[in-house]
């Protein structure tokens, strides 16, 4: 029987902890948060859940909180990763982050390497395994990136497409936190090409796929994410040489966000107006609402009424198979808003993120990680990867591959 700690109990860590509360083998779920509204709301529909208040600024509060568990699950902002990573590592237990923490290194791409190369050791020497990068994007479509090489020989280049469907009739830009949505839309990309880590212009080099289940053509553009990241580290051994890795992202939140980037909003720099001194980022981020995560405000959401209740999650390969040029298409189709609240009472973003994450806790209780040290999503071997497909088809999140011969 397992015990697992979740640290953060926003959209994907109460998603993970009402998942983990219908397994057989975990004993008991601790929900740790700053927000003990949110830790007391989430506990009260938990057979298995026990409150907590965590400070994750302090070391020292993350280990009382994690003496004896068999898991840390940290669904945090970015910022306090090291500390948690750090404070798994001294109570000697297993770790899974639905990202990779900023808190590393100033340059974040280094960050990772020693997240891998130091970090790695760290949980090795102890026999413990940590994963990161294990939400839906990165996550989900890292471990769908890993199964598309089993269609090839060797690859050249990956795409890796996302497009956030979902408008709501109200103001109400990004389904997930506001501060790493905006974060995300003003970071500098960075994409693997011709075999290099090369960084990218925001909002940059677009291309235009049309799918029928969306109906219309969409720009997808440069932004800043986890996965050429990983992957293209991982490339040689994990993605059959690939030379080129992408990210490709379009929505209402790009449609929102490219335009104040343009205008210099997204900025954390101070700058001096009026006489006063404020920082463009924070301003914005004072007027964006919150991502709704609570049942009532959903079912109000969906109630006043949806613009659009779409998305697109696809892996482009194009690569060899014995001898011939080849392109392997893999969609993810999962249920929409509208289908994730009568399936769970949930948002689209916290089922496909949420659900995503918590098949990877899944395969921790059920002991499915035989790698110690420290991975990241686009790693499993193809077996994992064939379980936790598998278990994702019972939460209708499934894969429908297309092979296309090119000339």
């Amino acid at each position: 029987m397992k015990k697992i700690l979740i640290l953060g109990v926003g959209a994907q860590g109460s998603t993970v902890a009402q998942r983990m509360d219908e397994e057989p083998n975990v004993s008991e779920i601790i929900c740790a948060d700053y927000d003990e509204k949110a830790v007391s709301e989430l506990v009260g529909i938990l057979k298995k859940g026990k409150g907590m208040k965590v400070d994750a600024s302090d070391i020292e509060s993350i280990k009382a909180a994690a003496e004896g568990v068999d898991l840390i699950v940290n669904g945090l902002p970015l910022q306090f990763g090291k500390n948690v990573l750090e404070a798994a590592l001294a109570v000697k237990t297993n770790y899974q982050d639905f990202a990779a923490t900023e808190s590393i290194h100033k340059d974040w791409v280094e960050g990772i390497k020693i997240m891998y190369d130091e970090y790695g050791k760290r949980f090795k020497e102890i026999g413990k395994t940590a994963v990161i990068a294990t939400g839906s994007a990165p996550g989900l479509i890292c471990a769908a990136a890993r199964r598309t090489m089993q269609y090839l020989d060797t690859c050249d280049t990956i795409y890796n497409i996302v497009y956030e469907g979902v408008e709501a009739k109200r103001f109400l830009p990004f389904w997930w936190s506001p501060v790493t949505a905006l974060s995300d839309m003003g970071g500098i990309p960075n994409a693997f090409e011709n075999g290099e880590m090369i960084q990218t212009e925001p909002f940059g080099r677009p291309i235009y796929r049309t799918y029928d289940y969306v109906g219309k053509e969409i720009r997808f553009v440069e932004h800043d994410h986890d996965e050429p990241v990983h992957m293209g580290l991982n490339a040689k051994e994990f993605f059959k040489g690939a030379k080129n890795i992408y990210f490709k992202y379009a929505g209402s939140g790009v449609t929102f966000a490219e335009p104040i980037y343009r205008a210099g909003l997204l900025s954390k720099v101070p700058e001096e107006i009026d006489g006063q001194q404020v920082i463009p980022f924070n301003v914005v981020l004072k007027h964006i609402p919150p991502a709704p995560k609570y049942r009532d405000e959903i079912k109000e959401i969906i109630e006043e009424g949806l613009v659009t209740d779409s998305g697109a999650m696809v892996v482009e390969a194009i690569g060899e198979k014995d001898g011939k040029k080849i392109k392997v298409e893999t969609h993810v189709f999962a249920p929409g808003l509208n289908e994730s609240f009568k399936r769970a009472g949930i948002t689209s973003e916290m089922y496909l993120t949420g659900q995503g994450g918590a098949l990877f806790t899944k395969m921790f209780v059920e002991d499915k990680f035989t790698q110690t040290g420290l991975i990241s999503s686009d790693m499993l071997t193809f077996d994992q990867v064939d379980y936790y497909f598998k278990c994702a088809e019972k939460l209708d999140i499934t894969l429908d591959t297309k092979v296309t011969e090119l000339k």
